[in-house]
């Protein structure tokens, strides 16, 4: 109510409480200073407000406001608090041009400007806002953003533990797998070390037996052992010499198939879970209208968020890629579907010297139709039937982009121009669109 009320007493010119209020005939009040400076070197009288003429050069004092005015502030000086009445104000800013106070924001140019300014020449017709005002709502624009950041941030952070929980879980397994093999391959070869272990020990009891007979028969008579001669001999032949043992290297636990290039192996098999993205979208630019998957790489229409305006927030149901490619060679695949979609690229192209232009060049379906899309306003219409995936080509060494049917293998259209940075763009109007994985290559 306060601050209502000192509005209502403040000079529409200074901003500020009423000092000596004049009162003009349109009942419109003003300083009496300001009003005479507002009116210097200005051949009309008219009011700052309404620009209705002013039929006296001298307007009469409005000494009701003058006194509410001195009310309004004996009552203010009495209910502050003593360091607010000790305390100086800050300084406010002064234009440069005029010394007067900046007390408006203009829309227009985006910038603050004092009363002055505002009649001027230069923002002439341009839309001005008290700042305040625009404090106000910057305010309220940067508190929502701080609670969406909030949000991404826990957003993102339970992405990221359940994707690292998967690869932990990966890596359990693949450890207890190793360990069963290895625990495997040490009974299986305990058990042989037993097995032959038990067979030397069979042997060397019959051999110990065959000593023992052959001996026994030695102390036979004479005539006893020449009749038993030659069946001692045959025994003896028979029986098996005890070898000494050997350990072979296969007795032992193979080591090496275990540990050599245990990371790397580890790794190649993680690629049947991982895939690599070329292009990963990014949320900070998709419309309000595009729900992107948790691992951004699609995008599909969906009920309207509310999300922070940036210089790169797109419209609709659009978002571009997280990256621009500046050089070099870039290829993905998007799958399609739906009723409407885009597929292609966003960015600048130089113009001369030193002017660069922005621009897009996609292929585009809609009404059952393909069309290819060249900036500055070039299409191309496409005889092509049921697109499932686009193959989108850029080559800065060649300054081309090149749209193609993967499945096919057909060109469907190339554009030549003089690439500078380039988003990979799509926008869809309801079914979701994809970025396809790319195989990773490992040379050895």
């Amino acid at each position: 109510m306060a601050s209502r009320l000192e509005q209502d007493l403040s000079c529409p010119i200074c901003c500020e409480l009423f000092r000596d209020p004049v009162v003009l005939t349109c009942s419109h009040s003003f300083c009496k200073v300001c009003l005479e400076n507002w009116w210097e070197d200005k051949p009309l009288k008219t009011c700052p407000v309404c620009k209705r003429r002013s039929s006296k050069r001298h307007p009469p004092t409005n000494l009701a406001l003058k006194n509410l005015v001195e009310t309004f502030t004996e009552e203010k000086g009495q209910t502050a608090p003593a360091a607010e009445q000790t305390s100086p104000s800050p300084q406010q800013p002064e234009c440069s041009l005029h010394s007067e106070k900046l007390r408006l924001f203009c829309l227009d140019h985006q910038e603050l400007i004092c009363l002055v300014c505002r009649d001027s020449r230069t923002h002439k017709d341009h839309r001005f806002r008290p700042i305040e005002e625009v404090l106000d709502e910057s305010r309220a624009q940067f508190d929502e953003a701080a609670a969406h950041i909030s949000l991404q941030t826990k957003q993102t952070q339970t992405q990221i533990r359940a994707e690292f929980e998967k690869l932990h879980q990966f890596l359990r397994d693949e450890e207890e797998s190793r360990m069963k093999a290895l625990r495997k391959e040490e009974e299986q070869k305990i058990q042989n070390m037993k097995d032959k272990m038990a067979a030397l020990s069979r042997d060397m009891e019959a051999l110990s037996k065959t000593i023992s007979e052959t001996e026994e028969q030695l102390r036979a008579a004479d005539a006893s052992f020449l009749l038993q001669y030659k069946t001692a001999e045959e025994r003896l032949q028979r029986c098996p010499l005890v070898e000494e043992p050997k350990i072979k290297r296969s007795d032992l636990i193979d080591q090496a198939k275990h540990l050599g290039n245990l990371g790397f192996n580890i790794w190649m098999n993680m690629k049947k879970l991982v895939q690599f993205f070329p292009v990963v979208l990014d949320p900070n630019t998709a419309g309000s209208d595009l729900i992107l998957s948790e691992d951004l790489t699609s995008g599909r229409k969906g009920e309207k968020q509310k999300v922070p305006e940036n210089s790169r927030r797109c419209t609709d149901c659009s978002v571009v890629g997280s990256e621009s490619f500046v050089s070099g060679t870039h290829s993905w695949e998007v799958e399609v579907g739906g009723k409407s979609w885009v597929v292609g690229v966003s960015g600048r192209v130089q113009r001369g010297a030193n002017t660069e232009v922005g621009g897009s060049w996609y292929i585009r379906f809609t009404d059952g139709e393909y069309s290819a899309f060249s900036a500055p306003g070039k299409v191309k219409r496409l005889s092509v039937k049921n697109l499932q995936r686009v193959r989108v080509k850029l080559d800065f060494d060649t300054n081309t982009l090149t749209f193609t049917d993967p499945d096919t293998n057909t060109d469907l259209h190339t554009d030549t121009d003089s690439f500078t940075e380039i988003f990979p763009y799509l926008l869809t109007s309801d079914a979701p669109l994809k970025i396809s994985p790319k195989s990773i290559t490992v040379t050895v």
